[in-house]
Formats: structure tokens, C-alpha cells, sequence
């Protein structure tokens, strides 16, 4: 691998890191929907490689409760504002909200066919709504009980709800809105009685049975025609927070407070008999806070929580991948950017959900050999610190290359500012009057001149603005492909100023000519989403990766894919890589080195060197092992064209500043655990 001199910048960042609230799996897209604690919402597609293709910004006003699919591709949510709102999955925004008024909402059920909604809500109401083509529409109120309905689930014939509240579980008759049981629950956890019980969780089986988990720790079966219970589990010193079902009924996982996920299964008594029972099978331990939210694929069982991480663990029997460490997942961090540099000031822009923050790299006049810590002369220096006004979360935001210009934008508004720097002050002014086109993006980005700013709105449309001293001119709008309005959420332009390419999340690659402001081509269509591009310097090599960790390079200015990525699809790229499970977010290029490809995930940094051979599998991809001598570094660096560096920590971005410096920005997962409250702990065996 080249020898850069790293500028390597581990910055604490000082937001809330978000956990997950709930998850809803969609059986039919095999695509799942995550809510995040302040109001985000992610949709990962686990067919493409579990990727991140679309995700909403948060609101302050929204805390989101539930989420749930109904008519198999429309997305709701509903929470604490008492709202439920219908996400627009093309434009990437909310299409509308609607108050239940019924206070906050605590939970949310379709029903089996997808046709109606129910909702649970702080004044103790169950209230019905139809599905219809354009939005949701009240039905009717269901028998009020005394306390908030926290969890709810349908039977899959469509005829009855189980509701769980503080202390009881209701089951009500859906054609008439009636309550037809009631089970009471113990209080009682290891001798000790509770001052109340809370229903987390319920779910609804073909039988009858209703299993509920509960803050005592209990997970319990109950008759819903007698109102008995059946067999009760205590799993825990803790809340029970969560539960799923598979859609055969043979399994169902729970997640605990303690961070632990258990997985129940359907077995025979006997080998020879017909009965079954419940049996809980061994314990997961992948979270280290609660487990607030879990969910149950065909193939896998889905948790989240307190502690941001979404964890997928596959269940072995039913994956055609029989390494476990393979087919584990465990995402943490966003699959898009949240920061970006100017490269001439040697500037980072940090992205948080209501602030943006602008960073002046530090310097050092040390040297040192490969491999080197070297001190800093200088220490980075916080230059701005920029609040946005409103409730609304950031969408996406950009600094120029000449790091005089920044811009943002929200769900309803678009900000940018100019900045101008004198000695160690600088001054911001707003550029007012923005047009009405300009109401939101979801990707931002400047010319490398820095002269023009591009902007990808919400509505599939590319809007080019001229830059001018305080203001700017509008000098294009390349409008959507015809019967589309897809956003498109990734932008690349051309170190030239000739062309841009820009991406959906579905749709193909466009690559637009900038000097005859047109549709130039667009690149063949692939299965797999695109997670990031570039285009390369002098060439205009359009590079591309997808979310299944292939690599393309497509010639612009020949409209086909080069001579190199034809050979490398022939022999294929090695299994190591096809196996990682973390996107590639970044490419980028050596100025002075046009065969390298620099590229990075959350936990590689990789140089792609065209000139040599590609690794077979029987090639070792990484050595971790430090070279033993010249004679070995020289061995590695001719030996195949992937150079992998895992020496970071989770990268959340990494660029070079010029042709002998490299920035890297990490995140430690210690420092997002140590901010968040304290786990429970258990007593260990011995202590």
C-alpha cells in the first residue's frame, strides 16, 4: 500500500447517539422498517445485502411508537404526538399525518389481509381505521378500558385483537367492537409482588393463543376462549419488552431489558407423538442495553434497542450461508454520509440531527516512519457552530472545496450560507430569498471549482444553481425520467465540471453533460442498490459500488463499462470481499496515481491498483500480520491489486486532502456506549 502521512481525526462527536424503538418487517418485500428514537425511520432492504436504501429525518415533536406495513408497501407510524402518518416511499417524505385523538398512541396492528389499521392510545380507546387507496379513514372506537393500551395484535382470521395494558390483557371482537375476555396477571416475581404489571408485548395465534411478555419478567400463554393461562416462563429479572412470531407460528423471539434475546420453538413432546410444547432455546446475548423491539423473518431473527445497534442473527438451519460469522449482522452506523470536507481549507463539516459543526483540521511538523502516531503542532480548532431553526431533523448538508460556501436542508426548507474568513475569525451570512423549487433535498453537492452547487430534490428533479458573491442564479433543472419521481439520493461531478451522475435507490445511474445540459446516458441497469460513486480525474471513469460489494467502472465519455471492470466481472471478485457486511459509503481517486481506486467501508479503508491482478480465493486478501522485512512489504504490494487497511476504529469517513494526506474520522464503539445510561446488571455465577 502508498505511504500516505495520515491526518487521522477522531473528533468525540457530542449528539445523543439514537436507539432503536421498533421495528416492522415486511414479509412480502423482504424489507424492514426501523424507528429510531427521535423520529427516524430507515427501510433496509435484507435482500440487498441488508442495505439502508431510504431512510425519513427525524421530527422533535414525533416519538415514534409503532410501525407497521398495511397493504403490503405502505409504511405507517404512529406515536406520543398522537398522530399516525403515511410515508411516501418514492419521495422520501411524509404524505400525510392524521390525529386519532385519542392522546398519545402507544401501539399499532394491521390486519392480516392489510385493509385496516388499529391503534392503542393513552386514554385507554382502541380505535379502527380503513386502508383506502388515497389515506387511512376512522372507522370506529372499540370498548374503552381504563388504562393505555401499550400492546396490540390481530388473530390472523381477522376477527378478534388481544390488547395488553397495565395489569390485563383484553381481547375484543372486531365486527363489533366489543370486549369478550379479559386475563388479569400476576404481579407476583420471585416471591416478591409488584405494584403493577405492564402488558409490553402480545401476540395473536391461529388457536387462540395469546403469549404476552411483561415488566415481571414472565412470558405467558393464555387461552383467549376461557381466559386461563396456560404455561407462564420466567425469563428474566427484568422487563420482557418485546415479542414476534414467525408467520408459520413454530417459533417467536422476545427481547429483554438485560439485552438478552430469546428464541421459543414449537417441538414434539415425543418423537412419536403429535403434541407440542413451547421450549425456549439458548439465549443471545448481542445488545449490551434493552432489547426495545424485535421483529421475525423467514430466515432470521431482528433486534434493537437502547444501544443503536440492529442486530440480524440468522437462523442456521433455514440460510443457505452456513458460517455464523457471515451471516451475522450487527449495523450500527448510518449506511450514508454524514460529513464533508473541504479539501483546499482542510475543512470537515460535521452533520447532527438539529446542528451542523465546521472543523479546521489540525498539523503536525513531525515525521516518522510507515506506521507512525505523529503529535500534533496544532490542535484542530472548532471554527462554527450552526443551529437550525424549527423542529425538523437535517437531511443533508455539504461545505464547498473552497470551504466558502455551506448548505443544508430540512423536510421543508433549504438553507445556504456563504462564509468568509479573516485571520482567525470567520463570518456567515445567509443567502435569503430561496425559490420555491429549492423547498427541500435529500442530496447536496458543490463543483469541485466550487462555482456551482447541485441539488437533488425530493421529487426525482436536479436542480443546478450558479454561484455568485452572496447569491446565486438557477441555471438548470434536469426533470425526472418519464413515469418516475424517485429521489435521487446519491450526486457525483466530474473534477472538470462536465458531468454528473446521479442515483436512486431503484432506478439505474443517470449521467447528465453539463455543458449541453442533457441526458447524457445511463448506465445498465443492476439488481443491487447503489451505495456509492465517483468519477474518476482526466479519465471520467464513472465508478460505482452496490450494496452486494461489486465494483463497476463505466466510461462516461464511451458509454461502457471499461476494459478492467469487464475483466474483473469474467474472473470475479474474492469471496472475503463479496462476504463483507458493512457498504462501501466513499470513492475517491489519487491525483497523481490514475490506476488506484481508494475506497472505504465502516471498517476497511481499500486501495484497488488496476495495474495488478485481481486475488483469486485461494489468495490471501488481507494479512493482518505486520510485514517481517523489505522483501515481504515489496511481496505484498505486487501481489494482487486489493491493498485493505483494518487499523481504524468504525470509520464514518475518510478522503484524501491532497496527494500525500489522508483524513479519517472514527467512531469508537466505546465512546457511543459510554454515553448511553447505565445496563442492568446481572449477578454472575460466583460473584
Amino acid at each position: 500500500m502508498p505511504i500516505f502521512n495520515l491526518s487521522s481525526f477522531s473528533k468525540r462527536l457530542k449528539d445523543k447517539e439514537w436507539g432503536i424503538r421498533c421495528v416492522a418487517y415486511n414479509n412480502q418485500s423482504n424489507r424492514l422498517a426501523v424507528s429510531r428514537t427521535d423520529g427516524t425511520v430507515e427501510i433496509y432492504n435484507l435482500s440487498a445485502n441488508y442495505f439502508q436504501e431510504k431512510f425519513f429525518p427525524g421530527h422533535e415533536s414525533r416519538a415514534t411508537e409503532a410501525l407497521c406495513w398495511a397493504e403490503g408497501q405502505r409504511l405507517f407510524s404512529a406515536g406520543l404526538n398522537g398522530e399516525i402518518l403515511e410515508y411516501d416511499l418514492q419521495a422520501l417524505n411524509i404524505k400525510y399525518a392524521l390525529d386519532a385523538f385519542g392522546g398519545p398512541i402507544w401501539s399499532m396492528a394491521a390486519s392480516p389481509s392489510g385493509s385496516q389499521l388499529v391503534v392503542g392510545c393513552e386514554d385507554g380507546s382502541v380505535k379502527l381505521f380503513e386502508v383506502t387507496p388515497e389515506k387511512i379513514q376512522f372507522a370506529r372506537n372499540f370498548d374503552r378500558q381504563k388504562s393505555r393500551i401499550l400492546s396490540l395484535s390481530w388473530h390472523p382470521a381477522g376477527t378478534h385483537i388481544a390488547a395488553g395494558s397495565i395489569d390485563y390483557i383484553s381481547v375484543f371482537d372486531v365486527k363489533s367492537g366489543s370486549i369478550i375476555r379479559k386475563m388479569v396477571l400476576d404481579r407476583q416475581h420471585l416471591g416478591v409482588t409488584k405494584s403493577r404489571c405492564i402488558v409490553w408485548g402480545v401476540a395473536f395465534l391461529s388457536d387462540g393463543t395469546v403469549i404476552s411478555v411483561d415488566s415481571v419478567g414472565k412470558v405467558q400463554l393464555w387461552d383467549s376462549a376461557t381466559g386461563t393461562l396456560v404455561k407462564s416462563h420466567l425469563i428474566a429479572n427484568a422487563d420482557v419488552q418485546s415479542i414476534a412470531v414467525a408467520d408459520q407460528e413454530d417459533s417467536f423471539v422476545v427481547g429483554t431489558a438485560e439485552g438478552t434475546v430469546f428464541h421459543f420453538q414449537l417441538v414434539s413432546v415425543t418423537s412419536s407423538s403429535s403434541e407440542k410444547q413451547w421450549v425456549r432455546t439458548k439465549p443471545f446475548q448481542h445488545h449490551t442495553h434493552d432489547v426495545r423491539t424485535v421483529a421475525h423473518s423467514p430466515t432470521a431473527l431482528i433486534s434493537g434497542g437502547t444501544d443503536t445497534h440492529l442486530v440480524i442473527r440468522p437462523l442456521m438451519e433455514k440460510v443457505e450461508v452456513k458460517n455464523y460469522d457471515a451471516a451475522l449482522r450487527k449495523i450500527t452506523f448510518p449506511h450514508r454520509r454524514l460529513i464533508s470536507c473541504s479539501k483546499r481549507r482542510q475543512l470537515l463539516l460535521f452533520q447532527f440531527a438539529h446542528h451542523l459543526e465546521l472543523w479546521r483540521l489540525g498539523s503536525t511538523l513531525a515525521t516518522g516512519k510507515n506506521g507512525d502516531t505523529l503529535p500534533l503542532s496544532k490542535n484542530a480548532d472548532h471554527l462554527l457552530h450552526l443551529k437550525t431553526k424549527g423542529p425538523e431533523n437535517i437531511i443533508c448538508s455539504c461545505v464547498s472545496q473552497c470551504g466558502s460556501w455551506i448548505a443544508y436542508s430540512t423536510a421543508s426548507r433549504f438553507f445556504l450560507y456563504r462564509l468568509k474568513y479573516e485571520h482567525d475569525n470567520i463570518s456567515l451570512q445567509r443567502v435569503s430569498k430561496m425559490p420555491a423549487f429549492l423547498q427541500s433535498a435529500v442530496h447536496i453537492l458543490f463543483s469541485e471549482d466550487s462555482r456551482k452547487l447541485f441539488v437533488a430534490s425530493n421529487q426525482g428533479s436536479l436542480h443546478i444553481l450558479h454561484l455568485l458573491e452572496g447569491s446565486f442564479k438557477h441555471l438548470h433543472t434536469f426533470q425526472p425520467q418519464s413515469g418516475t419521481v424517485e429521489a435521487m439520493c446519491l450526486l457525483a461531478v466530474s473534477p472538470d465540471g462536465n458531468w454528473l451522475a446521479a442515483s436512486g435507490t431503484s432506478a439505474g445511474v443517470h449521467v447528465y453533460d453539463l455543458n449541453h445540459l442533457k441526458l447524457h446516458c445511463t448506465v445498465p441497469a443492476y439488481n443491487f442498490p447503489v451505495t456509492a460513486l465517483a468519477i474518476a480525474p482526466n479519465t471520467n471513469n464513472l465508478v460505482i459500488a452496490h450494496s452486494d460489494q461489486q465494483v463497476f467502472e463505466f466510461s462516461i465519455p464511451d458509454k461502457q463499462y471499461t476494459d478492467w471492470s469487464r475483466a474483473v466481472q469474467k474472473q470475479g471478485f474474492h469471496q472475503l470481499w463479496l462476504q463483507r457486511d458493512t457498504p462501501i459509503t466513499h470513492i475517491s481517486f489519487h491525483p497523481k496515481r490514475p490506476m488506484h481506486i481508494l475506497l472505504h467501508d465502516a471498517y476497511m479503508f481499500c486501495i484497488i491498483d488496476k495495474a495488478l491482478p485481481l486475488p483469486n480465493d485461494k489468495t490471501v486478501l488481507y494479512n493482518p500480520l505486520p510485514p517481517k522485512n523489505e522483501s515481504d512489504v515489496f511481496l505484498r504490494r505486487t501481489a494482487h491489486a486489493f491493498k485493505i487497511s483494518k487499523i481504524y476504529k468504525p470509520l464514518l469517513f475518510m478522503d484524501l486532502l491532497d496527494e500525500r494526506t489522508l483524513v479519517a474520522v472514527e467512531r469508537p464503539l466505546d465512546d457511543i456506549i459510554a454515553q448511553l445510561p447505565p445496563p442492568i446488571k446481572k449477578k454472575k455465577f460466583g460473584t
